[in-house]
């Protein structure tokens, strides 16, 4: 039987969850191929129990039976745990539909079932605590741009940005901490590859989970997930929706750019009253910015952590710096999505995007319209403000 291959998640966030408990079975079936000859295996889930066959679904789509024998070896290991001395016996009763396997065995005599000599699981409960954790790590993380990289140091100094102001904060990375970079064509997270820190450049959209300091200053990275994206801002020349395309006359370039949307293409639309806070406080005024120089009203609530996945990857947290009204990222990804028929000719727009290639056209990304007070507060087109990749939600970009 060949090696299953790993079958690519849609979400970013479960691609970031998933990837680390897969890890662990990687590891486990080298200390067996240690041990013995390379003998067929399956990873994958759990799908159906009947007796002593199991069907498991392998992670790239395809259903296996396997067949439980007297002598086979059933064991349980933690997610994340990487050594088979930390692994506990399991009972055949103790497996459930939706637990994540490692077989190996031998092929039966009817090519199609898998005699499991040895099974390693790990509990569908297991899994999602450890996604919980996962999600409140990347939600209390830190992203931003790339203002420099200090590779003898192992450092990165990130600026973040909030309502208010920028902030810079310094990534300090040890030799446990996992890099990963993304493709120029892509941010779903099962394309970014292992990358040294030589990788990052400066302008690079970056995201660590971590440990930070008190004064959220500096964050000791535990993973760093970073990319090189396309940032512009400009106005709405023309809408394919035949196409899902849109085309962006960049106010930095003056040229005319067609933007491909997707599926997971994140869009929205500011209101207007919301468009003119944020305009006024890029301008350095007060948050309470009077209504005749176009400030809003109340501006959202107080800063809450979210547990829904929109906020898991969201960009850019100040910590304790941010004031009233929270991070930007974690805003705007609670407003509605917006799609093609919400724009019209002449809207203004920021846009992160892939960057395309020769044959492709750049992928939206983020898409935020509705910010013609922004770009008129700002002498940099808005990009006084960093609009993250990696916002997630239904609907929303790779996201998810």
């Amino acid at each position: 039987m060949d090696r299953v291959t790993i079958q690519k998640p849609r979400s970013l966030f479960l691609e970031v969850v998933l990837l680390s408990l897969i890890v662990p079975f990687f590891a486990a079936s080298r200390l067996f191929a240690q041990r013995a000859a390379p003998t067929p295996r399956v990873l994958g889930t759990v799908q159906s129990i009947n007796g002593k066959s199991l069907t498991v679904l392998s992670d790239a789509g395809v259903a296996a039976t396997i067949s439980i024998e007297d002598a086979t070896k059933l064991l349980q290991i933690e997610p994340g745990k990487t050594d088979l001395k930390e692994a506990t016996p399991l009972a055949l009763s103790d497996l459930q539909p939706g637990d994540r396997v490692l077989v190996r065995g031998l092929v039966a005599d009817d090519g199609k079932t898998l005699r499991a000599a040895s099974l390693i699981a790990m509990k569908k409960a297991a899994i999602s605590d450890k996604q919980n954790k996962e999600r409140v790590e990347w939600q209390q993380g830190v992203g931003g741009l790339v203002k420099s990289v200090d590779p003898a140091a192992q450092t990165v100094v990130l600026t973040t940005n909030g309502f208010s102001s920028n902030k810079d904060v310094v990534l300090h990375l040890s030799k446990d901490t996992v890099l990963r970079r993304y493709s120029p064509d892509s941010t779903r997270f099962d394309a970014a590859k292992p990358a040294p820190l030589s990788a990052v450049q400066t302008g690079d959209q970056l995201r660590a989970r971590g440990s930070r300091s008190a004064d959220g200053g500096s964050f000791d990275a535990a993973e760093i997930v970073s990319g090189t994206f396309r940032n512009l801002a400009g106005t709405v020349a023309s809408i394919d929706a035949g196409s899902n395309s849109v085309v962006v006359q960049d106010l930095a370039t003056k040229s005319a750019v067609t933007l491909k949307i997707t599926a997971e293409s994140q869009m929205r639309k500011l209101p207007s009253q919301f468009a003119e806070r944020l305009a006024a406080r890029l301008k350095g005024q007060s948050a309470e910015a009077p209504a005749s120089q176009g400030g809003a009203a109340a501006a959202p609530g107080q800063r809450q952590q979210s547990s829904d996945q929109s906020t898991a990857f969201n960009g850019a947290g100040n910590g304790a710096g941010n004031r009233a009204g929270g991070d930007f990222q974690q805003t705007l990804a609670r407003m509605p999505a917006a799609t093609l028929v919400d724009l019209q000719k002449g809207d203004a727009v920021m846009v992160v995007s892939t960057q395309g290639t020769e044959k492709d056209a750049p992928v939206v990304v983020t898409l935020l319209a509705g910010v013609e007070a922004i770009l008129r507060a700002s002498p940099k087109g808005g990009q006084d403000m960093i609009l993250s990749p990696w916002t997630l939600g239904g609907g929303e970009p790779s996201g998810n």
